[in-house]
């Protein structure tokens, strides 16, 4: 069953399951958060209170927002993590969910025990030239009638290598999704509002320890292995890279996903935080 979580613009749609710690997730753009159903189970019956929420305009949340991107996305996930009473949480992420989950962890680092960032994109991968040419793009290739159609084969084409044996079932899913009212338009809204800058410069003030997962055959870094390492420097964070997997982690590869983030959550201190003034980690 849905639950919502009102936010000035609209509502956001989430599940809650299990009892715990409290781990809430974010899909990337584009995704509903089902993407999570293969990595929730593992982490409840460990013994957590998983709560995934769908981004603005996608899934179950309502397509009301006229505000987007990762500020906006992390802003809705400490009003969640505040609304549930019950942090602070470990926040995971998956892409641009990821880097929402660094702009909040270092806009509240009360509100943030831990981060997991899977497949995160901390700046800007592109060069100023495609960075201005990217918004021209999506406001073409993310329209109708071919918007849904388009966005389900760039999914497919970025989760190379290894793939969920339902995997055409997922692709579909998300297809759909894209052909339900105002969802395009949400999804293109973000897509064209989307600057990471925003989450590189508030990186010094992330200061919750994180696991950072990437997968090495992922499209969206030119150089996964030394992105990996820049971010991990950039956050002091543990990294893994996993092999024959791309952009989505926690679906291509759920049981190396569920292995490293419950060895994290692990050794994390119970129901600790950083301090609210940027303290050093607990």
């Amino acid at each position: 069953m849905d639950s919502y979580l009102q936010r000035p613009e609209g509502r956001i749609a989430y599940s809650d399951t299990g009892s715990g710690p409290l781990v809430v997730a974010v899909p990337g753009m584009g995704v509903p958060r089902s993407t999570y159903d293969d990595v929730v189970p593992a982490l409840v019956a460990a013994g957590h209170r998983v709560v995934v929420a769908d981004l603005r305009g996608h899934g179950d949340s309502d397509t009301t927002f006229r505000t987007h991107g990762d500020d906006a996305t992390g802003a809705d996930l400490l009003a969640l993590v505040e609304h549930l009473d019950a942090g602070p949480a470990v926040i995971m992420g998956n892409s641009m969910g990821a880097s929402a989950a660094a702009w909040a962890a270092a806009e509240r680092p009360d509100l943030v025990r831990g981060l997991v960032l899977l497949s995160p994109l901390l700046r800007d991968p592109a060069s100023p030239l495609m960075q201005r040419l990217m918004p021209v793009l999506f406001r073409v290739l993310l329209a109708r009638p071919w918007g849904a159609a388009f966005w389900a084969s760039y999914y497919s084409s970025i989760s190379k290598g290894r793939r969920s044996p339902q995997h055409a079932e997922h692709v579909a899913a998300i297809r759909d999704s894209m052909r339900e009212p105002g969802h395009l338009r949400s999804f293109r809204d973000l897509a064209i509002a989307l600057d990471h800058s925003v989450v590189e410069e508030r990186l010094p003030a992330v200061q919750a320890p994180a696991l950072v997962v990437v997968g090495a055959l992922d499209p969206d870094y030119p150089d996964p292995a030394a992105e990996l390492a820049w971010m991990t420097e950039a956050i002091d964070a543990r990294g893994v890279l996993i092999p024959d997997v791309g952009h989505y982690p926690q679906r291509q590869a759920p049981d190396d996903v569920v292995r490293e983030v419950l060895e994290f959550l692990a050794g994390l201190p119970a129901g600790a935080a950083p301090a609210a003034d940027g303290g050093p980690r607990a």
